[in-house]
Parts: structure tokens; sequence; C-alpha cells
């Protein structure tokens, strides 16, 4: 069984035409959850519990607009703890965006690949979607791939189908408007492989299009996630930058008159980044990366890439500190690491975890 989940925030008749096609396809059973829509909406709803009923259906409704992402939980919670049998589930939007014959597609997709997290995903490329869409979406394909390792072709898309064991972690997981299907593309990077499922692009022609995505809130939920992510980076990196700098300037000033020429300056590198390497490998596989990875396959990655950053460092600050005497050795030192830690942020998140 794959329980189809449909949240609905006011919406219009397209809501009850999309229930229409799935009662006439068989298509079910059919969770709808009301987010809070009011009275004057309640007329879709009574509709929807006639449209649903037959096919073991329910609609569920919050007492308030709580967001997209609490209203896909609540139908989480309610098909984990009512329908043991279903393998997973499939979420589809209410303003007629998925077709049926795309539902079914995600739905044989997930029975094909039930570990699987099965997306929907739309073609971009056509006249007919709306700029704020194209746009919107590309962006976000780059940061989230970028930035999370995550690659996927529309991370916008609504027709999702979710494994059953990876609905029972969502149920956790910070997000509670748009930003939650965001953030089910991170938290599913090496642990559900991404199904992709070509889909048509459904856009209503109208200029007054309907939606509840407000470009400017909800965009800045969906890129805090990045944020937070990108910023729990910046404190590993700049810590580990401090404890390396440090840890440099005092074995240089132990080993400048033990050493002779400027080699001083290789060996500083290479005790420094030994400890600081170390402290900022864990930082990164338990806070950062929140790799999934064993640490047999991680560690040897990041002793490799960290040894070549290392010998990079020394190399080339040896290098300048000869050839300018006299400049204090950090002048070189920072503006090196700085390109070398950019580089590295990219292995690692690629590579390494």
């Amino acid at each position: 069984m794959i329980p189809i989940v449909i949240p609905s925030y006011e919406p219009d008749e397209r809501f009850p035409a999309i229930l229409k096609d799935l009662k006439q396809a068989g298509l079910g059973p059919v969770i709808v959850v009301d987010d809070g829509s009011g009275d004057d909406y309640i007329s879709f709803f009574n509709e929807a519990e006639d449209l649903v009923k037959d096919l073991g259906g329910v609609v569920l409704h919050h007492d308030g607009n709580k967001g997209k992402g609490r209203a896909l939980k609540t139908a989480f919670s309610y098909i984990l703890d009512n329908m043991p049998e279903s393998i997973g589930c499939v979420t589809a939007d209410s303003d007629g965006q998925h077709s049926v014959n795309c539902i079914k597609k995600c739905m044989s997709a997930l029975t094909e690949h039930p570990d699987d997290l099965v997306l929907g995903v739309r073609d971009f490329s056509g006249e007919d979607v709306p700029f704020k869409s194209r746009a919107g979406n590309t962006i976000t394909i780059k940061v989230c791939s970028f930035l999370c390792g995550v690659k996927v072709s529309d991370t916008q898309t609504g027709l999702r189908a979710i494994p059953k064991a990876f609905m029972k972690e969502l149920l956790d997981v910070e997000g509670e408007r748009f930003e939650f299907e965001t953030q089910m593309l991170i938290e599913s990077k090496d642990k559900y492989p991404i199904f992709e499922v070509p889909i048509e692009t459904i856009y209503d022609s109208k200029e007054n299009h309907q939606t509840h995505f407000n470009p400017v809130k909800d965009s800045i939920r969906i890129y805090k996630l990045f944020g937070k992510m990108f910023a729990k980076f910046i404190f590993s990196s700049l810590s580990s930058c401090v404890i390396d700098l440090l840890l440099f300037a005092l074995f240089c000033k132990v080993f400048s008159s033990v050493i002779g020429s400027a080699f001083y300056v290789t060996v500083a590198t290479v005790l420094a980044r030994v400890i600081s390497a170390t402290y900022n490998y864990l930082v990164n596989y338990k806070l950062v990366f929140k790799s999934g990875k064993s640490h047999t396959s991680s560690f040897p990655k990041y002793v490799v890439l960290a040894i070549v950053q290392m010998s990079l460092s020394a190399g080339i600050v040896t290098l300048l500190v000869m050839l300018f005497t006299g400049v204090p050795e950090l002048a070189f030192k920072i503006p090196v690491d700085v390109i070398l830690f950019l580089l590295s942020y990219y292995v690692q998140r690629r590579f390494v975890y």
C-alpha cells in the first residue's frame, strides 16, 4: 500500500478536481490535510471527505495554519500509526500541478525502489513556466549541490515518494513550512538514494495563478538551512585555523633558532597542521556534514586531503619566505591558507564526507 498525501491550504476548484481524478483511477488511500484553511473553505474539505472515504482515506485538520512541512508530518504520523502495511507514501500538491499519471509513475518507482527517495522532476525550460519558478529552482539546485552535495534536477517539487523508514526520521526533522522539503533533500544524503522520475510541467496560464509560496519569507527560510550548514563549516574552519595559526606561530618561535635556513617553517607547518586537522576532521564529521560514512571510509580520504593541503601550504609559504626575507611568515600563510580552505571545502563535501 502507498497512501497519497495531499496537504492543502485555502484551496480552489483544482483541489476537488485532482481528488476526483484519483478516485476515478482507483488510487488511494488519500490522506488530505487541511492546514487551517478556515470556515470559508470548509465546503472543499467536506467534498474531499466524500471523495476519499471510499478509498479508505481521511481528511485531517489543523486548527490554524502551521505550514506545509507540519501538514506533511501530520500525514506521516497518521500513516505510521494507522497504516502499518504501507511501504511509504506519495506527496502531491492540491493545486493541479501533479496529474494522476505522474502520481502513478512515482508510486511505481517507489515499489521498484522501496529504499529510495523518489522525486517527480519537472522540465523548467518551457515558455509557460513562470520566471520566478525557473530562476528560483535553478539557483537552489546550484546552492544545494555546492553546499550540501545533493544533486537533483528539481529541488522544489512537491511530488515525492518517500520510504516508510524515511518518513519516521522526517517527523523529527526541523522545518515547518516550505523549507521542510529542502531539509528533506539534505537529510537524505548518504542515507536514501534519490531516484528521479520525469513528470509533466503543469502551470496555470492565468496571470492570477495562486501560490502560497512567499518568494521572500519562504526563500529566506530555505536559504537559512544552507546558511546554518555553512556557518557550522565556517566555525569549524575558523576555530581550526586559529588553533593552526597559534601553534604555527609557537612552533616557528621554538624552531627558528634550532633549524637552519627557512625550513623551520615546514616543520612548524607540519606539526601545527597535524593537531588542527585532527580537530577539524572530528568537528566536520559530527557537526558540519553529519557524515553517514564510516571512519574507515572518510578518515583515510581526509588524511590524504590534509597531507596534500599541508604540503601545498608548507611548500608555497616556504618558497615565499625564502623569496621575501624579513616579511613575517603569517603574512604569507594567511592568504595561502584562505585559498586552500575554499578548495578544501569542495573536496571535503564532494569526496570525503
